[in-house]
């Protein structure tokens, strides 16, 4: 997913980077929760179990928190509202969140799994 935002940050396909970069966060996410045996079929409460899981508990840093609800937000209105457009700033900022996301991410899975 991540590869894609990229790709499509440079064709300047920004509503696609959105997109990408808004799943390779969701997904992320799935899989953290999917190694603690969760999994939700709803977006809100993959985020909502994540951030408790995860964020508030200090485990991934808690301003994952606002990248996650922007990620969402523009996503949502990239994908569904006919005369959004969202900054080309706001995008880099959002597939760059997604890279430090997953970057997180993967330390986390490692460590736990490394360690355990």
């Amino acid at each position: 997913m991540y590869a894609a935002a990229l790709r499509d940050l440079r064709e300047q396909d920004y509503a696609s980077a959105n997109n990408r970069a808004y799943y390779c966060i969701f997904h992320a996410m799935r899989a953290v929760l999917a190694l603690d045996g969760e999994d939700y079929k709803k977006h809100s409460a993959v985020i909502a179990r994540f951030t408790l899981n995860y964020l508030k508990t200090d485990i991934l840093p808690r301003d994952f928190g606002t990248l996650i609800a922007n990620a969402a937000l523009i996503r949502n209105r990239s994908d569904y509202e006919d005369f959004y457009i969202c900054s080309v700033e706001d995008t880099n900022r959002l597939v760059e969140g997604a890279q430090h996301f997953l970057d997180d991410v993967r330390k986390y899975i490692n460590t736990r799994y490394t360690s355990a």
